[in-house]
């Protein structure tokens, strides 16, 4: 086929972890050609082969957003559209009514969505390479961090059954040093006779900078409950706390190595300089931020559309006299997260940022819907500062400016 009826060319691609389904058709919806490709280097140069002969530009349909498939055909010059998997879904009747589903099926599916409703969808625009890095740091940082928080919770488990003194003897099980003094001492039998002198050069030698003395830490060690297990029992829970606590040490050791590798990143990119800028950003959370938000600015022509993105807006559902409104679970829930995680940190910094937190409050808003509140206002003047390329300057910032003006500041 020639390159002048590439544009009439309109490609699905039903994405899985092994094999792909792909289905072509052509403006008036017949099917041009259908296979299947193999997710591994060869079924991605026989998918790339396979497009080419209809053009060098083709419109595919997608239901993720990234990922290596992704990357492979726009950095080959196509136009990739993600569609969400619900409006694949809710689009599923339109051409079958048993209910059905196939691979084939979802990627001709696809493909006619892509031919019928195009123009509702915006293709992905290549980040650059920055971008991409960072945004590997970011979520692989963010997966360790789970595994972390579930690891950690395991470990709070198997020592609330039969030890929980030290579960709260630091303030985080997952801390390397509370770590360590578990390494150490795995069983209250093996922590029987600690003395006071001996935990104190403990945490001298760990470098322990916690507030609390020696004498208050065994206070909370012999304070809490007592467990009550037999000997045989005892040394096999001690056994199964080292075998924890080696999960955890290196969990938490390669999230403190991404971390500072995030943040020496972040301070060489002129938008990571912008959106450590805001109050009480910090380094990672404003890394999450722009590995999400990214630097293709025609992605957001407008705050609405960011705001949909990180879910910082209600969907309201109306029909005649009926009307409700309703938290949007369909978003980008990365950037929610760390907007959020902005917002909150901010009230903390920031008057104008306390004061519409405070005032949502007193409308009767918990702290999770005020704090949506107040990351949608911060959205408004994070989409300037990002779309004019310019840092976050408290000057500049007319609500924060009026609020101080009536506060006589």
């Amino acid at each position: 086929m020639s390159n002048d009826a590439c544009t009439e060319v309109f490609v699905g691609l039903d994405w899985a972890v092994r094999t792909h389904a792909v289905c072509l058709i052509d403006a008036a919806g017949a099917v041009l050609d259908r296979f299947e490709v193999t997710h591994d280097r060869d079924g991605l140069a026989e998918l790339m082969r396979r497009l080419a002969r209809y053009g060098q530009r083709l419109r595919i349909a997608i239901e993720r957003p990234s990922g290596l498939i992704v990357d492979a055909l726009v950095d080959a010059g196509h136009q990739v559209f993600p569609i969400h998997p619900n409006a694949v879904k809710a689009s599923r009747p339109r051409y079958r009514s048993h209910g059905a589903k196939s691979d084939a099926s979802d990627a001709y599916l696809l493909a006619d969505l892509l031919r019928t409703d195009g123009h509702r969808w915006r293709a992905l625009a290549p980040q650059s390479d920055d971008i991409r890095a960072l945004r590997a740091l970011v979520r692989s940082r963010d997966d360790l961090v789970a595994a972390r928080v579930a690891a950690a919770n395991q470990l709070t488990s198997t020592l609330q059954a039969f030890w929980p003194g030290a579960a709260v003897i630091f303030a985080d099980v997952a801390t390397m040093i509370s770590l360590a003094f578990l390494r150490r001492y795995p069983s209250p039998r093996s922590a029987k006779r600690l003395t006071e002198a001996q935990l104190q050069r403990f945490c001298k030698t760990q470098h322990y900078s916690g507030r609390r003395s020696a004498a208050d830490l065994l206070a909370r060690l012999r304070a809490a409950a007592t467990g009550h297990v037999g000997a045989h029992t005892e040394q096999a829970m001690a056994e199964v706390v080292r075998a924890q606590v080696a999960v955890l040490v290196p969990i938490v050791t390669q999230i403190a190595e991404l971390s500072h590798r995030i943040e020496q990143f972040m301070h060489s990119l002129p938008d990571g300089l912008l959106m450590m800028s805001f109050p009480r950003a910090g380094q990672v959370c404003a890394a999450q931020i722009l590995a999400e938000l990214g630097d293709v600015r025609e992605r957001f022509p407008s705050v609405e559309q960011l705001a949909a993105e990180a879910g910082a807006v209600p969907v309201t559902y109306q029909s005649g006299k009926t009307r409700s409104v309703a938290f949007r679970w369909a978003c980008n829930h990365r950037l929610r997260k760390a907007i959020t995680c902005l917002a909150d940190n901010s009230r903390h910094a920031n008057q104008w940022a306390k004061g519409l937190y405070q005032a949502a409050r007193d409308r009767g808003c918990d702290h999770t819907h005020a704090i949506r509140i107040l990351a949608r206002a911060w959205l408004r003047v994070i989409w300037r500062a990002w779309t004019d390329r310019k840092p976050y300057d408290p000057a500049l910032h007319g609500s924060a400016l009026a609020l101080a003006s009536r506060q006589g500041g």
